[in-house]
């Protein structure tokens, strides 16, 4: 049995304004262990990224117990937060500057993570003159350095063309499947959350709650499996009609 990363019991969150108040999210509970891709898809504006928001710490629950093993926690938003006056090696070494971890080991390991990721040769250009897909790489290895032992993807790609979407989707999922992190995704994009990740959570409309859970597994891929993998199976699309089935249905 893997070890809980991550445990949310019996959350809510309600924002308050002059005018009223808005649940936003009501009694969710579920745990993401060690090593899992968990993905939550749902409705727009159901609430999704205010869990992501709670889990990281920048939103305060109005209720319920959140219990995290591990602090380190990445966050990698929709859009890239690259700095356009500094280099891609600049921007990518950031995090590290900021914890004071700008050691010549770590150095080392941004300049391979650079090479490994299509970017050596663009490490001394400008976000501006990169591709969409490119900077988002860039945002991924500056979220990488820090090396979290938690990943939160508040939709990363939903920026990106179709075709950049499918190639970068395919390259950060088979990244944090070797590297084992574990990541809680939101995604309005089924596909994205069936390809990439372990279990995928239905939630209803603001308030947001939990409506169906899928385990997914592809049994014709115990090895090797990578998201373009998994949308070329057979079980793929059984598994799009369920959770799209799920979401469909209006409350």
């Amino acid at each position: 049995m893997r070890d809980i990363s991550v445990e949310l019991k019996n959350i809510s969150k309600k924002f308050h304004t002059i005018q009223n108040e808005t649940m936003a999210i009501d009694d969710i509970s579920f745990k993401v262990y060690e090593g899992e891709i968990l993905a939550i898809v749902g409705p727009s504006g159901c609430g999704k990224s205010t869990i992501l928001s709670i889990i990281a710490g920048l939103v305060k629950p109005s209720g319920g117990i959140l219990n995290i093993k591990n602090k380190n926690i990445g966050f990698m938003f929709q859009k890239d937060q690259l700095y356009e006056w500094r280099t891609i090696f600049k921007n990518a070494v950031i995090g590290l500057e900021v914890q004071d971890k700008l050691t010549q080991n770590n150095i080392q390991k941004i300049e391979e993570m650079l090479e490994n990721y299509g970017l050596g040769s663009f490490k001394n250009h400008y976000p501006s003159q990169l591709s969409g897909g490119m900077r988002q790489r860039v945002a991924l290895i500056r979220t990488l350095a820090v090396e979290p032992e938690i990943l939160l993807l508040d939709e990363p790609f939903s920026a990106l063309d179709y075709q950049t979407r499918l190639t970068v989707g395919n390259e950060v999922g088979t990244i944090l499947r070797e590297r084992k992190i574990t990541t809680i995704l939101v995604t309005h994009d089924i596909p994205e959350a069936v390809s990439i990740s372990d279990r995928v959570l239905v939630l209803t409309e603001r308030p947001a709650r939990i409506k169906k859970e899928f385990n997914i597994v592809f049994n014709t891929m115990e090895t090797n499996r990578t998201p373009m993998k998994c949308r070329q199976s057979s079980e793929f699309g059984e598994y799009f009609k369920n959770i799209w089935e799920e979401m469909d249905v209006v409350e």
